[in-house]
């Protein structure tokens, strides 16, 4: 029975997560690509032709990166540039079919030009991958007999043209009618990653020694995985911003806007969770009031997950549990026995008695079950948002969506990472183009060159993740792709097959690149076969494996071509987080929002937040990454983590000095608070501004280690004054402690070749 029950409850797991992939944003958006090519295939063949249905739905393949769930405004010129800029290229592979010379000249610049449009960031990625494609799908596509060259090519690329505008059309009109689904689908992503985080945090606080009950000392990989859940889901944010703060002119929006704006205070409250947990994990005997708090917050994020499922079905959630009652209920004595008087015994060591620490723990974790159950208010109707913050935050926090010419201008530095990676780019094209004249087999030609475009990415971490699954999937692709074609499908069936393998393909490119590479490996596989007409359907399996090994193989190569290590970024993302989070400070700990008649100095807050925030979370992800680079070119590993560290740290410190101004200012006295506000202000400035080598300013000694002539009094009576000013001491700690880590970071790395 033992054994059987784990592998149900491990089913039901799989079954929801299974669930949750199918109603996802991705999913949703790879089935609409896929509706557009079926029905602009289907209706070029209607009326065309087989050999025009092909060509038009090449036209949508390369169309289709750049259509992905994203506001309504801006939508038609981000779709634009692909089939705008790849029908010239198109054309021009086309002329060059019969030329080799020519088309290896025209491939490689073509391939340089394309991979300079990642200046332009997550924007830039798919616009730059759809106009290399449309040069490689050109060379898969068999030019007219019996006509002139230039005949033919206008004629094909005419066609092409006509699939890629009316896929321009059909985005920005499915991205409308989709809208609403995609703000929940995100809204609902969002909450599956805060629930995510709530859980490794949970794990945190229950870190004991099974055998005698007594904390066990920081976990580095559990605070590495802590770390990495926050960048995620700081992605997730601004991903979910983008669509949901969109114009919330709706009832239903702005249930939803509301909803996403308390997402950030429940992560707000969850950092501060980590506040005195160390200090607490010290002290003998609360391993059991810690492992009380660990279960709440596990039964807290099982009920966002359950918020989530509801949203993503349609459902109304049910009521949520109120846990404050048992938080209150919760004990704090030196033996951990869970029993006896709530009331904490006289403290005579140093700074404040671990049970107030405990008991704030707790009011802490209370915040989150507050901003919860507020969640599932809004998301049953039965609380309004706030309509001033959130008509407020669709105009400061959604992206702009206006192409600019500035990251073309910025491009030309010898150092820059677009411009490397393009010329990087260009070699491995070229290279792989003269092995593929050279290969008996030479009829498939395009297929290394798109194995080197989907492999070759920015970093050598991407590079490898992508050479990996590439092989295994085209291995498996190439298995379902001859199954497919050795049943003779009629053309409409094989335009259904390639409306499903786009479709997943698609859906899948950003979240699991092996199920891409299946999928595009068929889809591949069957429209060469379309637009090859009257060619026989078997093809040999040694020749598509080996031209991937040869793809892959070639751009795991010139990914140490001229490289961008992540040591010479780190730097610059050194400098914007500490930049960032001095300027949360300021705005943090300013009095302009308890005196405001607006919420001007809330929203510049926010705006400092989210900033302090997404630096941070690009920092995070350029460590993780240059952990699978060549150990000689590695930055400093270790004092970058335990900066990133220091620095959710300080937010943490900062967030409860908001609390405490924002939803405790009556325990509160402004005049005695004013002045400790201002000089921690202007303390963590000198110590994050400061130019680096510099002498840093002397920080005040730990509150902990330097007993004042009154401890500190209960949090939860009337004065919370000395709480405050021992937070902010511990603010100015950690500001000093992230100035030297980042001192060392920001070290000038290997010099680019």
């Amino acid at each position: 029975m033992n054994n059987v029950l784990p592998s149900r409850v491990d089913l039901q797991r799989r079954l929801r997560a299974a669930l949750r992939t199918a109603l996802s944003h991705y999913v949703a958006n790879g089935i609409g690509v896929a509706i557009g090519l079926m029905l602009i295939s289907a209706g070029v063949h209607v009326f065309f032709g087989a050999a025009a249905a092909s060509a038009a739905s090449v036209g949508v393949i390369v169309t289709a990166p750049p259509d992905l769930p994203g506001p309504r405004r801006g939508k038609f010129w981000q779709m634009l540039p692909a089939p705008l800029l790849g029908m010239p290229l198109f054309f021009g592979v086309q002329m060059l079919q019969d030329d080799p010379l020519g088309l290896g000249l025209l491939i490689v610049p073509a391939a340089f030009i394309s991979f300079l449009a990642m200046a332009w960031g997550k924007r830039g990625v798919p616009v730059a991958i759809a106009l290399i494609f449309s040069a490689v799908f050109s060379l898969a596509v068999p030019t007219h007999e019996g006509r002139s060259a230039l005949d033919g090519a206008l004629r094909t690329t005419a066609y092409f043209g006509l699939g890629a505008g009316l896929y321009v059309v059909y985005a920005v009109l499915a991205n409308l009618a989709l809208n609403g689904r995609y703000r929940v689908q995100l809204l609902a992503d969002t909450l599956l990653a805060l629930a995510q985080l709530m859980r490794v945090q949970a794990r945190r606080f229950g870190r004991a020694d099974p055998a005698g009950g007594a904390p066990l000392p920081p976990d580095p990989a559990l605070t590495s995985q802590l770390l990495a859940r926050h960048a995620a889901l700081a992605d997730q944010l601004q991903s979910a911003r983008d669509v949901v703060l969109e114009s919330p002119r709706t009832p239903r929006r702005q249930r939803l806007a509301g909803m996403l704006l308390l997402v950030l205070e429940m992560r707000d409250h969850l950092l501060a969770c980590e506040l005195d947990l160390d200090t607490l994990r010290a002290q003998p005997g609360h391993a059991h009031g810690l492992r009380a708090l660990q279960s709440v917050l596990r039964d807290m994020a099982g009920d966002i997950e359950q918020l989530a499922d509801a949203l993503l079905l349609g459902r109304v959630p049910p009521p949520l549990e109120d846990r404050r009652a048992r938080l209150a209920g919760l004990r704090w004595e030196p033996d951990g026995t869970g029993t006896g008087d709530a009331s904490p015994a006289p403290w005579a060591g140093p700074g404040p008695s671990p049970q107030l620490l405990a008991r704030a723990l707790a009011d802490r974790t209370g915040h989150i079950n507050d901003e919860a159950l507020r969640l599932v208010a809004l998301a049953r109707g039965e609380a309004a948002p706030n309509l001033a913050v959130v008509r407020a935050s669709w105009q400061m926090f959604v992206s702009p969506t206006a192409w600019s010419w500035s990251p073309f201008f910025s491009l030309w530095r010898w150092d820059a990472p677009p411009l490397r990676h393009a010329l990087r780019a260009a070699l491995a094209m070229g290279a792989g183009y003269i092995v593929s004249l050279a290969l008996p087999w030479g009829t498939h030609a395009y297929w290394i060159l798109l194995t080197i475009v989907v492999v070759l990415r920015g970093s050598l971490a991407q590079t490898l993740e992508r050479r990996n699954a590439r092989v295994a999937g085209t291995l498996l692709g190439c298995v379902l792709a001859l199954g497919v074609l050795s049943t003779h499908l009629s053309p409409l069936g094989l335009i259904a097959v390639l409306t499903l393998a786009q479709a997943v393909a698609h859906g899948f490119a950003v979240r699991r690149y092996l199920i891409t590479a299946v999928a595009a490996t068929v889809l591949g596989l069957v429209q060469s076969h379309m637009l090859n007409t009257g060619v026989s359907t078997s093809f040999a399996l040694f020749e598509r494996l080996a031209d991937t090994l040869i793809g892959t193989g070639i751009a795991w190569a010139c990914s140490y071509v001229l490289p961008s290590w992540e040591r010479g970024q780190i730097p610059a993302l050194v400098a914007r987080t500490v930049a960032a989070q001095a300027r949360h400070a300021r705005v943090a700990l300013g009095l302009g929002q308890l005196q405001a008649v607006d919420d001007a100095p809330e929203l510049a807050w926010r705006l400092a937040r989210r900033e302090a925030y997404d630096s941070l979370s690009a920092l995070v992800q350029a460590t993780q990454r240059s952990l699978k680079e060549p150990r000689a070119v590695r930055p400093p590993v270790d004092s970058l983590q335990r900066l990133q560290a220091h620095c959710y740290q300080l937010l943490a410190q900062l967030t409860a000095v908001k609390t405490m101004l924002l939803l405790r200012r009556g325990q509160l006295e402004p005049g005695r608070i004013e002045a400790p506000l201002a000089q921690a202000a202007d303390r963590i400035d000198a110590a994050l501004l400061a130019a680096p080598g510099a002498a840093a300013p002397a920080a005040p000694a730990r509150p902990e280690a330097a007993p004042g002539p009154e401890p500190l009094p209960d949090p939860f009576a009337n004065d919370l004054n000395p709480w405050l000013v021992r937070r902010l001491d511990l603010a100015v700690l950690l500001a000093g402690q992230v100035r030297s880590e980042a001192d060392i970071a920001r070290q000038p790395g290997p010099r680019a070749p």
